[in-house]
This record gives C-alpha cells, sequence and structure tokens, in this order.
C-alpha cells in the first residue's frame, strides 16, 4: 500500500515509495540538486535568445518562462497526488491512458535526443577553437575540422560512457557540471567588462522588444525544462509534503533564474546584435581566457551527453521491449542512438535553430501542456473556474508558442556563422584578449 502524509494544509499526499533502507535528503541537497537540474548547457544559448527577443522584453520572457517553469512544476506533484502516481510517465498513464504514455514518451526521447545533437554541434564548435590555441594547429589542422572533432569526442569519450549500465556511476558528473557552468559564467562577466567596449553596437541593440520573440521563448523552455526529475527529487525529500516541495520548487526555479539572467545579459550585452546561439562562437581565436571557457564548456557537454543517452535509450526500452534489455540490446540500441546523433550534428552545423527545435517541439510541451492537462483531467470542476483557469491558459500558450515558433523558424531561419571568426577579431583595435590586470 502507498503510504500517504499530511501537509500542512491537510491535504492527503502519496509518498513516493522508495526502497527499504534508502536514506531520504533533506531540503538543501534537494535545491542543491534541482537546481543543478535546472542549469544545464542550454544556458549557453540564452545570450542568443535575448538577441532574438531583444533585451528589456526578451527579460521579461525569461522571468515569466520561469514563472511557468514553477508553476507546472508544482502542478505535475499536485497532479501525482491526486492520481496516487509517483513518476511522469504513470501520471499521464493514469489520466489519459496508453495513448497519453507515447506521446509523452515520444516528447521525453526527442528531447534528450536533441540535446545530444546540440552537444555534438557545439563540441565541433568550441574544442576547434580550444585546440588551435596549441602551437603548430591552425585553421587547416585536422583538429580545426569539426567533422574530426565530432567524430573523435564520440569515439573516445561519449560512447563509451554512454554504454554504461549504472546511472549512479555517472553521479559525480552533475557536480562537475555545476562547478565549470559557474566558472563560464564567470568568464563570460568577466569579457562582458573587457572586451565588450571593443565591439561596437549593432542597428537597434537596445530595442525594447524583436519579432522573433517567439522563438525566444522555445530557447528559454528549453534551458528550463526539469520536469523530468521532479518526482525523483520530490520522493528523495525527508518530509514529502506540497508546502515543502513549493518551497523548494521557488527556492531552485528563483536561483537558476538569476543565474540565467546574469549570464544572458553579460553575454548579449557583449556582443548585442552578432550573438550567436553558442556564445563562445562570438569570442575571438587569441582570447586566451575565452579558450579556457571553452574548453571547460566542452569538458562539461561531454560528461553530459550519457545522461541524456541513459533517458533516450531508457524511454525506448520501455516503450518497445518493456523488459530489461539484454547485454546485446543495450550496446546494439546504444551504438543506433549515438550514431544517429553524430550523423545529425555532421551534417548540420546550426546550433540556434537546433535549440529553437528542441524547445518549441519538445520542451514546451512537457512545460506548459501535459502537466496542466493532467491536473485539468483530475480536478473537479470547470475547466475556466477557479484554480482550474491558470493551467487552461498555460495550455493555450503552450499551443500558441509549438505552432508560432515551429513556423517562424522554419520560414525564417537564423543565420549562423559557426566555425568563421567574428569580423571584429580582425580589427586592430579588437584583440580579443583580456587585459592584463
Amino acid at each position: 500500500m502507498t503510504p500517504q502524509l499530511n501537509n500542512e494544509e491537510g491535504t492527503i499526499l502519496i509518498a513516493p515509495q522508495k526502497a527499504a533502507g534508502q536514506p531520504r535528503g533533506s531540503m538543501i541537497s534537494a535545491s542543491f540538486n534541482f537546481i543543478n537540474s535546472i542549469i544545464g548547457s542550454g544556458i549557453i544559448g540564452l545570450p542568443y535568445a535575448l538577441n532574438q527577443a531583444g533585451l528589456p522584453f526578451g527579460l521579461l520572457l525569461l522571468v515569466v518562462v520561469a514563472l511557468i517553469t514553477d508553476y507546472s512544476i508544482i502542478l505535475l506533484i499536485k497532479g501525482g497526488n491526486l492520481s496516487g502516481t509517483n513518476s511522469y510517465q504513470s501520471l499521464v498513464q493514469r489520466t489519459f491512458g496508453f495513448p497519453g504514455f507515447l506521446i509523452l514518451s515520444g516528447l521525453q526521447f526527442f528531447y534528450p535526443f536533441i540535446a545530444m545533437v546540440s552537444y555534438n554541434i557545439t563540441t565541433g564548435d568550441t574544442l576547434t577553437k580550444v585546440f588551435q590555441r596549441i602551437p603548430g594547429v591552425g585553421p587547416d589542422h585536422i583538429l580545426a575540422e569539426r567533422h574530426f572533432v565530432i567524430l573523435i569526442s564520440t569515439l573516445a569519450f561519449t560512447l563509451p560512457l554512454s554504454l554504461y549500465r549504472n546511472i549512479e556511476k555517472l553521479g559525480k558528473v552533475s557536480l562537475m557540471s555545476m562547478v565549470l557552468t559557474c566558472i563560464i559564467l564567470i568568464i563570460v562577466i568577466i569579457q562582458a567588462a573587457t572586451f565588450g567596449p571593443q565591439i561596437p553596437p549593432t542597428e537597434n541593440s537596445w530595442a525594447f522588444a524583436k519579432w522573433n520573440a517567439i522563438q525566444a521563448v522555445g530557447v528559454m523552455s528549453f534551458a528550463f525544462i526539469c520536469h523530468h526529475n521532479s518526482f525523483l527529487i520530490y520522493g528523495s525529500l525527508e518530509q514529502p509534503t506540497l508546502a515543502n516541495w513549493t518551497r523548494i520548487t521557488h527556492v531552485s526555479v528563483g536561483s537558476a533564474l538569476i543565474i540565467s539572467a546574469a549570464f544572458a545579459v553579460a553575454g548579449y550585452t557583449t556582443f548585442t546584435g552578432y550573438t550567436q546561439g553558442d556564445i563562445f562562437e562570438n569570442y575571438c581565436r587569441n582570447d586566451n581566457l575565452a579558450t579556457f571557457g571553452r574548453f571547460c564548456f566542452g569538458v562539461s557537454i561531454i560528461t553530459t551527453f550519457p545522461l541524456e543517452c541513459f533517458v533516450t535509450r531508457e524511454v525506448l526500452s520501455n516503450v518497445i521491449c518493456s523488459r530489461d534489455l539484454s547485454k546485446v540490446e543495450y550496446v546494439a540500441i546504444t551504438f543506433l542512438i549515438v550514431g544517429a546523433c553524430a550523423s545529425i550534428s555532421l551534417a548540420y552545423d546550426c546550433l540556434g535553430v537546433v535549440l529553437e527545435l528542441n524547445g518549441v517541439l519538445s520542451a514546451t510541451p512537457l512545460i506548459f501542456i501535459i502537466p496542466s492537462a493532467c491536473f485539468l483531467k483530475l480536478s473537479p470542476g470547470r475547466w475556466f473556474q477557479g484554480e482550474n483557469l491558470l493551467p487552461t491558459i498555460l495550455i493555450l500558450i503552450g499551443f500558441f508558442v509549438m505552432i508560432t515558433g515551429l513556423t517562424m523558424t522554419v520560414l525564417y531561419p537564423q543565420d549562423c556563422s559557426h566555425g568563421v571568426e567574428m569580423f571584429y577579431c580582425a580589427d586592430a583595435n579588437v584583440s580579443g584578449t583580456v587585459p592584463p590586470v
């Protein structure tokens, strides 16, 4: 029988079941894990999102996306409590049956799959410039070729790490990724103060809003999505009550918003209209501090790739096999997933569009639509009354962002200059290096 707990308001909550003897964590540790799950590689595209939306309006949209994320995470746990389920998949299956389960499984597959494609694209863009700082490695060297770098990183690092069957062996990755993200944030802020004044601003750099704002929402959604970890973190609490969960969510999302906004503003104000989907594409090759930042980010995404691969493999095994995979099946599916990601990233190199598509097609329904739909299905009353009004509005907003964002991304794709040195790096007055302290 599933244990039940009473929260401070007297509402009956379903406490997620844990294995016997498995320790529960404090609210502080849960908050740290939650912040770490939100702040990931998607943060690198947030300056690009401000370039699309305009700085003031982009910041406003970032706050709105954070608030919606905060609300939908709490709504997700409320839905689990109403249905007596303790995972995103079981909640959707209990609410909408097997068709709903298939739709959610598809979204949960494509989100990390496209994320892995973006990781490979970024690896090719980022590490090639790192290698060019090695004496004797020029633009024509094989280490400066993005296709070669993607293949080598796949064969030497991401594929072997992705073959681990126990995700606990990758447990230290999240902590290292968090530390590297903080280092990258510091580097971007320093560069905004030292390198930014040397770059001429573009036309309409400080416009309040731009017409690509809907596409920016997709990038922001990609950066903030963390719903697949919500039930896991909720179940790790010593006292898994809705009141405790609400506090943790507010603190975690609020902290992530502050870090994300600082990164986005620092990156955009440095390069304004020249800002690329991967902010490190904007820095010059002879910039030593940026090179160190590129190295940190390259290591971060290479070690994060296996975690996303674990999710896609689990989704495939649950939907196709409905059982534990044999060793041969496990290796074959892993090779298939990693190989498909490498092939797509070798053929396409525009990170901004990849982030937009993943945001509008996968992250938006996972944040805006599905948690709200599950809650409305389980909650009594009319859709436009009481506490059901806001979830209804979120569903409508989610469909609007998906349809409009997809249309604009296809019809008006953003320009890319990946692997190309920016024009201001050739200017004699713009060295791209940090002045000595």
